[in-house]
């Protein structure tokens, strides 16, 4: 019987890996005045930077923007003049600006699942960005807790489950990452519903993940509700 329900918020809520995305070719396009893109292996120079800075920048825009500033001057060997430095911060500001909007009905099916379970919102990133979204996307007052964390790790959940006093068995997560929504949740014995987003960033990607009974996939926010009945009834 599941008795709570965390939702993720960017990609599952709302709408977050487009700006990241415009960010990362609005990137490429300064660096292309100095290198050659393709040789030089530029995604996968800036997504190892970004993965290393993790520890100390977090997730979000500010640590996107000050890798791309640490990888554009490594890899124009500090060449890369002022201006075009400048230019990468704004992509940063921008995306901290962006608008947020909710993915369609997913206003309806949280309010569908607030009726029977409690709910909480579960997301990561930077607190301020974080904050702001949450704020501004009109769905702060249904949920019962709002959880910003640093990672979505098996720690974090385990805190969340002793928090409600409601064992794993009794959780289910929705979210668009299997690795920070639907793997820590399963391998604690709780239940997942996946709804995968049409754009992913490479961090997030898992290399091998075997569905099991207690993962239910749907294609939009229409069937989140009735993926935890089914699981309710379980």
């Amino acid at each position: 019987m599941i008795d709570l329900v965390g939702f993720d918020g960017d990609d599952t809520l709302w709408r977050s890996q487009e700006f990241y995305d415009q960010a990362q070719e609005a990137f490429e396009a300064i660096l292309g005045r100095y290198v050659d893109l393709t040789a030089k292996g530029l995604r996968d120079a800036l997504l190892a930077t970004e993965r290393g800075n993790i520890a100390l920048f977090g997730y979000g825009a500010k640590g996107m923007a000050l890798s791309m500033i640490e990888s554009a001057i490594e890899l124009t060997d500090g060449r890369i003049e002022a201006r075009d430095i400048h230019r990468i911060v704004r992509l940063g500001k921008d995306v901290l600006s962006h608008p947020v909007e909710l993915l369609p009905g997913i206003r309806e099916a949280v309010e569908a699942v607030a009726a029977k379970h409690r709910v909480v919102l579960i997301t990561k990133g930077d607190l301020f960005h974080q904050e702001y979204k949450v704020a501004r996307s009109g769905l702060a007052d249904i949920f019962h807790r709002i959880e910003i964390v640093s990672e979505k790790d098996p720690a974090a959940y385990a805190r969340l489950f002793g928090e409600f006093e409601v064992g794993p068995d009794r959780f289910a997560m929705v979210g668009n990452s299997l690795k920070s929504d639907i793997v820590p949740v399963v391998e604690l014995g709780g239940w997942g519903v996946y709804m995968p987003y049409h754009s992913t960033w490479a961090h997030e990607l898992v290399a091998e993940f075997a569905m099991t009974e207690r993962v239910i996939e749907v294609a939009d926010a229409t069937g989140i509700a009735a993926a935890i009945e089914q699981m309710h009834g379980a």
